[in-house]
């Protein structure tokens, strides 16, 4: 089985720093540890094809569950984290830039090749997070968030990703104008 590496994010995205990397894996240790045990196996549905990816990670310390106790910013940065990872297992992407507001996305994603300053090439990702609830829940969400790339204001294609901690279940489509 593939691995789903999500704690050394910053190595192979050039859009994440080390310090953003490393807060984005703690966050997403301290929502998994919520729920799970180290290793776990992720189901990745990316535009309806199904695959699974195992995880590991160390479990969170007293301190680090302190420092995220706060769980919508945990599920929010934590989401970051496995959705940059899943979308570099399932499409060889990687983050090359933050996107700016308004642009109905969280990142530009590229290939791992990719000049920082030409997005010509690039993907829009809009991604969030859910701590629990199952997978009816989770296309939910992703509804919403197509959804809301359709209304950023850009006109560079977007992939919208939502990452369920509890159920282990990470979901990316394409966006459509019908979205």
């Amino acid at each position: 089985m593939s691995e789903l590496n999500f704690l050394d994010l910053s190595e192979r995205h050039i859009g994440v720093t080390k310090a953003i990397a490393h807060g984005y894996g703690e966050a997403a240790r301290v929502c998994l540890d919520r729920h799970h045990s180290s290793p776990v196996t992720f189901q990745l549905i990316d535009r309806s094809e199904s695959t699974e990816a195992g995880a590991m990670w160390p479990a969170v310390d007293a301190r680090t569950k302190s420092a995220w106790n706060n769980t919508t910013d945990a599920t929010e940065d934590g989401a970051y984290a496995l959705a940059l990872a899943a979308v570099e297992h399932s499409r060889g992407l990687v983050a090359v830039r933050r996107a700016e507001t308004r642009t109905g996305a969280d990142y530009y994603i590229g290939s791992p090749d990719a000049q920082i300053l030409d997005l010509e090439e690039s993907f829009r990702l809009e991604v969030s997070g859910v701590d629990t609830g199952n997978i009816s829940m989770i296309k939910t969400r992703l509804k919403q968030k197509l959804t809301q790339a359709v209304a950023g204001n850009s006109n560079l294609p977007a992939i919208a990703c939502v990452v369920g901690f509890a159920s282990l279940q990470i979901m990316a489509d394409d966006v459509s104008e019908t979205s």
